[in-house]
C-alpha cells in the first residue's frame, strides 16, 4: 500500500506540473505570441499538445492508484 501512496503523491505531482505547462504554453502559443520569434511559438504549440497529454495520462494514473488504495473515484 506505501508504495501506491507513493504513486498517487507522483501522479498527483505530474498532474499539477502538466497543468501549469499547458497554461503556460497557452498563455505564450495565443496572447503573447506576437511579442515572440516563430520557433518559440511553434515550441509552444507543440508543448500545448505535450503537456495536454500529460494531463491525461497523470489523471488516468491517478484514478488508478486512488482505485488500488480502496479511495472513492470520482
Amino acid at each position: 500500500m506505501a508504495d501506491y501512496e507513493k504513486w498517487l503523491f507522483a501522479a498527483n505531482g505530474a498532474l499539477g506540473l502538466s497543468v501549469f505547462g499547458l497554461l503556460a504554453t497557452i498563455l505564450l502559443a495565443y496572447p503573447l505570441a506576437d511579442a515572440l520569434l516563430l520557433s518559440v511559438q511553434i515550441a509552444a504549440h507543440i508543448g500545448t499538445l505535450v503537456f495536454a497529454v500529460g494531463v491525461k495520462v497523470a489523471y488516468v494514473a491517478r484514478l488508478v492508484f486512488l482505485s488500488r488504495l480502496g479511495r472513492p473515484v470520482h
